[in-house]
């Protein structure tokens, strides 16, 4: 390799002006050079292409610590548009979307409180956001059980997907990914749905009533979607088991086309949140060719950001 096959593309000063738009901003981040802002811009280009794909299955997965901030309602616009074809996510991610529909309210805070004070106070703190207890658990129990009781009228075997989409239906809150998944027809996988307060109230339920679960249906069902697939991508927010249960299947069709991973989480360790999207190509769950970014960085900054540049190019 030459020097010049290196130095192609050469840094450039960019200013930031009154009423630019986070699209002129996102733009000129591909020019600066340096650090993190060229991942943004990247992950725009990837995104637009992705979304533009009529080929391409859209994958989204999140962490459920995310629904209990005001990026519930980013997520929820996001499945509006019917760019998502697919939402994969946690137990946690429905405890949040159910309690904050159905009147549960979530407060400002901070990192540094007194946990024994908040214990003592009946208040649970993620992170830097407030969570009385009444507008969790009890309040997740009591919709829980009352939706329940009218779906198993109906049926009592359901996927994961179906009892969703059954609670979607019943679910009022425009703010409600669920809602919005129900009314766009996207399916919610949710893998490990008992690892939840609403996943122990169905087990809770199912002690009372003839009511089961059939996670194998789930699986056929993402199955079929990848096989059937010509080609398919990922908006992958966060890691764990959401990220993990998108590229697994998808590894079985080639991998993904496709991927855009938005974490704080580091490769040092090891670790399936920290490994960026490059490592997956050795495991067959991104394509070596796919279009593909890491963006460091906190989602709650760096979904909006991104979106806003999104929806700006595709005019939606």
């Amino acid at each position: 390799m030459k020097p010049g096959d290196l130095l192609t593309s050469e840094v450039q000063d960019i200013k930031v002006k009154r009423n630019m738009t986070v699209k002129q901003l996102v733009d000129a981040y591909s020019v600066m050079g340096g650090f993190s802002s060229k991942f943004i811009a990247k992950a725009k280009e990837i995104a637009v292409e992705m979304f533009k794909d009529e080929n391409c299955v859209s994958f989204l997965s999140f962490t459920g610590n995310l629904i209990a901030t005001g990026l519930r309602g980013v997520i929820s616009e996001l499945i509006s548009k019917g760019l998502i074809d697919v939402i994969i996510t946690t137990g946690g991610a429905v405890d949040h979307d159910i309690a904050r529909s159905f009147g549960g309210k979530y407060f400002h805070g901070s990192f540094d409180l007194d946990d024994i004070m908040l214990s003592e106070l009946k208040i649970h703190r993620l992170g830097n956001v407030l969570i009385p207890l009444d507008s969790y658990g009890p309040l997740i129990e009591s919709v829980t059980w009352r939706f329940m009781k009218e779906i198993v009228k109906v049926k009592q075997e359901l996927s994961v997907r179906e009892l969703l989409m059954e609670f979607g239906k019943r679910i009022s809150d425009e703010n409600s990914f669920l809602r919005q998944a129900y009314l766009n027809n996207v399916p919610v996988y949710v893998p490990g749905i008992v690892d939840s307060a609403f996943g122990t109230h169905l087990f809770m339920f199912s002690q009372t009533s003839d009511f089961s679960i059939d996670l194998f249906r789930d699986m056929k069902e993402l199955s079929d979607i990848v096989f059937e697939a010509e080609k398919s991508g990922a908006l992958i927010i966060g890691g764990g088991i959401s990220k993990h249960h998108v590229i697994w299947w998808n590894q079985f069709k080639g991998g993904l086309d496709y991927a855009i991973y938005i974490t704080t989480a580091l490769e040092y360790d090891g670790s399936l949140s920290g490994a960026r999207v490059k490592e997956a190509i050795s495991w067959g769950k991104v394509k070596p060719e796919a279009g593909h970014v890491t963006v460091y960085g906190d989602a709650t900054i760096i979904l909006p950001i991104l979106l806003a540049s999104v929806y700006d190019e595709l005019d939606v």
